[in-house]
């Protein structure tokens, strides 16, 4: 069935966090939350949602620009989406994306006046259109689950039925080891660790090594002897998520080198996006699986990093939008590589867009269970109140127990509450 788009509209939320939150050697204060409605010329209409993250998609704009500045370039970007979707038809979300994509990185390239511009941030940019999108087409089309909504030749990849999801939490530059252990004692059992800090802030990469070494190091002595079930070896899988901060296999190979000399190695269980995502290199010799994450912008990315030699997709339909997720997702279900969901510090609505796609793919090697990073609970300085937001606020399975997301029957039936639309964002944009 044909859609037609008839209005738009769009609105966002400013989100302050607990404290300033590091990566990529920045530090955010505050995440916007954007809201992105279209209606079609049947009435139908249908919200979607986006966590706007400018130090992950692109940090140059980040870097040159005020953090509110670059936020703002981002959401101009979703208005501009949404004033292009207006008047135009689409059957499936996949063209909607494909028609708004192009235009939408162009006149973002114009904006922040950069001509390199990461296809990340226009991607990033569009997740709320593409959210709004499937919502519209799932209505129309009559679809009351998200299995239902999913086209047939992307159901093998989605065929898992997980009842327990391991919840990672995110151990970025400033979480203190007191919090980090405390986390471990709450039952959560894999860690993700943000390396390449820049200390001294002078972007010097020997001090960000030496920095990096005493970090894991530190967490490596205070929980790496914790056992858990949920892994074949028994022991705590570490996850080291590097944004692309390291320049050269040599200066990795030393931290990699380090972490087996303390008898971390064998926990290591991913090594994500290690290097600038121009850095075309052989990864298959590191011993450890490296995984690609903003350098996988589109399906042909993921296709070229497997070819060197990479060994996991970061899934992110939170980040990259649902319709270029399922493309890359279906690119690495062919090749037999492993996938994961991973976080955009994304509020609870979004974790269930994210859990839905993680309760369905094949575990990672090592893992007895499904995996989704989230770390907004860590983050948030409100998250208690975006909890509130949730259409199934107070259900069992939007709460972590023991470390894990428990999926009942009820988790599916209702799609994780993500077809139905929240009163509080809605009321943004609707009125």
């Amino acid at each position: 069935m044909s859609i037609t788009i008839a209005s738009v509209d769009a609105n966002f939320e400013r989100e302050p966090l607990r404290r300033p939150f590091g990566f990529k050697g920045g530090y955010m204060s505050e995440i916007w939350q954007s809201i992105a409605l279209l209606k079609a010329t049947t009435g139908q209409r249908a919200i979607g949602l986006n966590t706007q993250s400018v130090l992950w998609s692109d940090a140059d704009v980040f870097v040159n620009h005020s953090e509110a500045a670059g936020n703002s370039l981002m959401f101009a970007m979703t208005e501009y989406a949404l004033r292009q979707a207006k008047g135009m038809t689409f059957d499936t979300p996949f063209d909607l994306l494909d028609r708004l994509l192009p235009a939408t990185w162009e006149y973002g390239k114009a904006i922040t006046r950069n001509p390199d511009l990461r296809m990340t941030f226009a991607l990033n940019a569009l997740v709320g259109v593409d959210a709004a999108a499937w919502l519209l087409y799932a209505r129309e089309n009559d679809f009351t689950s998200f299995d239902d909504m999913i086209p047939a030749e992307y159901q093998p990849l989605l065929s898992h039925r997980h009842s327990l999801v391991g919840c990672i939490p995110l151990m970025a530059y400033a979480v203190p080891m007191p919090e980090i252990i405390r986390h471990v004692e709450e039952g959560y059992f894999f860690m993700k660790v943000k390396i390449g800090s820049d200390p001294d802030k002078d972007g010097d990469q020997e001090k960000m090594l030496q920095w990096d070494m005493a970090r894991v190091e530190e967490i490596h002595r205070a929980i790496g002897s914790r056992e858990t079930p949920y892994t074949t070896n028994g022991k705590i899988p570490y996850y080291f998520d590097a944004n692309g901060r390291y320049d050269s296999k040599d200066r990795l190979r030393r931290l990699l080198d380090h972490c087996d000399k303390i008898g971390m190695l064998d926990q290591i269980m991913i090594v994500e996006e290690p290097f600038p995502e121009d850095y075309l290199v052989d990864v298959s010799d590191l011993g450890v699986r490296i995984a690609a994450d903003e350098s996988a912008h589109c399906d042909n990315d993921v296709r070229e990093r497997i070819s060197l030699g990479y060994g996991a997709i970061a899934l992110k339909p939170i980040a990259k939008t649902l319709s270029m997720t399922l493309k890359i997702a279906e690119v690495a279900h062919q090749a037999n590589v492993p996938m994961f969901c991973a976080d955009l510090t994304v509020g609870p609505i979004q974790v269930d867009w994210n859990k839905s796609f993680a309760a369905r793919i094949a575990p990672l090697p090592g893992m007895k269970i499904g995996v989704v990073e989230t770390n907004g609970h860590q983050n948030y300085r409100n998250w208690e109140a975006m909890q509130s937001y949730h259409p199934q606020a107070g259900a069992p399975w939007t709460t972590v127990h023991n470390g894990c997301f428990e999926l009942s029957k009820d988790f599916f039936l209702r799609s994780g509450g993500i077809l139905t639309d929240s009163k509080h964002y809605a009321s943004l944009v609707i009125g």
